[in-house]
């Protein structure tokens, strides 16, 4: 049985905007490789950290959301513990409260996005 999970990865600060895209699009195959179906991803850009991790004040944040089996969970975290670009992450697991927060919390999201060109009045 699939269940559904939250996986959010902080990168190191000094990677170049390629080397952020590569590592997020080798976490994302490894993840659709394990069986799984993405359910959200969210790039939440550079944020200062609360306290320092090696060092570094800032990092890259990144958000996973995606079903998958049980098994997929150790595989992924082992990855990125091999992974040097990866300073820190956290998985989750969702529970169905959580899952109808994300849902609703993104549907209110689409409904506020900012119009594009507003029309002159005269």
């Amino acid at each position: 049985m699939h269940t559904q999970y939250e996986s959010v990865v902080i990168l190191n600060p000094v990677l170049s905007q390629q080397q952020v895209e590569e590592t997020i699009d080798k976490f994302r195959q490894l993840i659709k490789d394990g069986g799984s179906d993405m359910v959200f991803e969210d790039n939440w850009g550079m944020k200062k950290l609360a306290y320092p991790i090696q060092k570094k004040k800032t990092g890259f944040y990144y958000l996973f959301e995606f079903t998958a089996p049980s098994e997929l969970i150790a595989k992924l975290e082992t990855e990125y513990k091999r992974d040097e670009r990866i300073m820190r992450w956290l998985t989750t697991a969702l529970e169905k409260e959580a899952i109808k927060y994300n849902e609703k919390k993104r549907n209110k999201a689409k409904q506020v996005e900012p119009e594009t060109e507003s029309e002159p009045t005269s």
